[in-house]
């Protein structure tokens, strides 16, 4: 973008030290599946490039804040306790600040969100799976999946976004024929939106070694996960019944308070474990603007008071400070185009029943215009609310 280039000179530009990135680890469980068709890997997923730290912009690369205050008087951004943020424009790719945006952090649950966003079109919705003894044992925070039961992928998709559940991730990922090709699927995801700092060990985000994320990258996920009715469908749902076996039912209650009871909050997933403190991903929208935050490392569990706090800066010097950086489209590849059909879950149907960065500043204007217009044109009709349980195992809660 040739604003990013001429804006250093009309711009205060504020970069500041931060901590060094923390690393997550993870282990979770598995699943057997209903009758199942085999599901084909991505065509033809390209290779990350060999450098790539400064992927949307060479500020991208910075390990401090990065702020384009457009003059002395703007309001400062909020000191928020997380080790690394992004704050953009879904619409416009718009990267309006942060911090460390290519630090890699353990993502805790925030992982759910590219699990989601990976299988939805990939697995019926009417689909019946059946789990197994692997997704059963998996704990905490699940869903009380009862191995050798059979569950609709469409309740397996409202637990996973809603009570976060642990089982319903790994019970989704077999449903792609093993656990092994689903993980496959969800980093081959990952390099199809160019998020080159994903490496994913486990659907839900429980500790594995070597898992991490960047907020840059789970804002390209989150871009991603707004151009999907089905996603945003099964993320704002309040509450849902869920049968954890027969004539035995549940009742899934949101736990992603942002969407209650922050004015323009549609969507969002929240995250914690021990190595990766608090993450988050939240999503809102005001007078036609959506805007995306994304939190990595949240070391006060305030993940979603630090959201506000972020987002209510974003609204506000929305189109006043120039951006930092963009957020670049996906890859186009063989099978791009039926990947981002909606939520309707029909392309190609699974089931009947480390330390690198991505390189390139992202700065085709034309291309990223392109797919910024179907973000924009997939999100305009999905607004709600969401909110979230929290399962507290040993006074501390894993999600």
């Amino acid at each position: 973008m040739a604003a990013l280039a001429a804006t250093s000179a009309l711009a205060c530009l504020a970069i500041q030290p931060t901590a060094a990135a923390a690393s997550a680890a993870r282990s979770a469980g598995s699943v057997t599946l209903a009758p199942a068709k085999p599901v084909t890997a991505r065509t033809a997923v390209p290779a990350p490039p060999a450098v790539h730290s400064a992927q949307g912009g060479s500020l991208m690369a910075s390990h401090g804040i990065v702020v384009h205050y457009p003059n002395r008087a703007a309001p400062r951004l909020p000191n928020v306790p997380a080790s690394a943020f992004v704050i953009a424009n879904a619409s416009t790719g718009q990267v309006l600040a942060a911090k460390d945006p290519h630090g890699k952090f353990g993502p805790a649950s925030t992982m759910k969100v590219l699990t989601a966003i990976t299988l939805i079109p990939l697995l019926k919705p009417n689909a019946m799976v059946m789990a197994s003894k692997r997704a059963a044992e998996t704990e905490p925070n699940d869903a009380g999946l009862v191995a050798g039961i059979q569950y609709r992928v469409s309740d397996l998709f409202t637990a996973l976004l809603t009570i976060s559940a642990n089982d319903a991730a790994v019970a989704l990922a077999e449903a792609t024929g093993s656990f092994a090709k689903g993980m496959t699927l969800i980093n081959d995801e990952a390099r199809h939106l160019q998020a080159y700092d994903v490496v994913a060990k486990q659907p839900n985000g429980l500790p594995a070694a070597g898992q991490v994320e960047s907020a840059y990258d789970e804002a390209l996920i989150a871009r991603q996960a707004l151009a999907m009715p089905a996603f945003m469908k099964y993320d704002s749902t309040l509450t849902a019944k869920f049968e954890v076996k027969p004539h035995h039912w549940e009742t899934l209650v949101n736990q992603n308070w942002l969407l209650t009871k922050y004015p323009g909050g549609i969507g969002g997933k929240i995250g914690w474990t021990i190595s990766s403190e608090a993450t988050y991903i939240g999503l809102a929208r005001r007078h036609g603007v959506t805007l995306i935050v994304t939190i990595m490392h949240c070391t006060s569990l305030q993940e979603i008071t630090s959201a506000v706090k972020l987002l209510n800066w974003g609204f506000a010097m929305n189109g006043k400070v120039n951006p930092v950086g963009v957020l670049v489209p996906p890859l186009a590849t063989a099978d791009a185009a039926a990947r981002q059909r909606s939520g309707a879950a029909t392309t190609k149907p699974v089931a009947d029943a480390a330390d690198v960065r991505p390189s390139g500043s992202g700065s085709n204007t034309a291309a990223y215009v392109v797919a910024a217009a179907a973000v924009l044109a997939a999100a305009a009709g999905v607004a709600g609310l969401t909110w979230r349980r929290r399962r507290v195992a040993a006074g501390r809660r894993l999600q």
